[in-house]
């Protein structure tokens, strides 16, 4: 399941709500990972913008890589301004194994970080300033050029 958010994420209430609607599925691991927006420099906050036909792509191909190992992966991401100090990034795997989602989380994580189409901006003063400093780029990404 993935889930996108309008400003910052309710920490609790999610992942309360997913290990409530887990609980019966005889996994013996949750492990979540929560991304909290760091005070650096002058940043008010960070923005984000998401391209969802993409991402749920990313993402059903890493539910069926996790199906292949009998897990799960959930994942909820903010849209929009969240302030420092607050989420916008949370993730977990669920599986029979700990070892199996432990190594998961890891390479969700990671991926995500790479892979993923969302684009971070900082805001500072109350602007929006692409993150270009901290942004990776995706493969195939990119500004298509054609001279005449």
């Amino acid at each position: 399941m993935m889930e996108i958010h309008e400003g910052a994420l309710d920490v609790k209430e999610i992942l309360g709500r997913w290990l409530d609607e887990e609980m019966n599925s005889n996994y013996g691991a949750f492990i979540p990972f929560i991304g909290i927006i760091r005070e650096e420099g002058e940043i008010e906050a960070l923005s984000f913008d998401i391209y969802e036909p993409t991402l749920r792509k990313w993402f059903d191909d890493w539910q069926e890589r996790a199906r292949a190992e009998g897990a799960r992966v959930r994942m909820a991401h903010s849209l929009g301004d969240v302030p420092i100090h607050s989420s916008s990034y949370i993730s977990a795997v669920l599986s029979p194994r700990r070892k199996v989602a432990l190594r998961l989380i890891n390479e969700f994580v990671e991926d995500f970080k790479a892979n993923a189409p969302i684009w971070k901006y900082d805001v500072i003063e109350g602007k929006r300033i692409y993150a270009a400093q901290r942004s990776i780029a995706m493969d195939g990404a990119g500004i298509l050029f054609i001279e005449d």
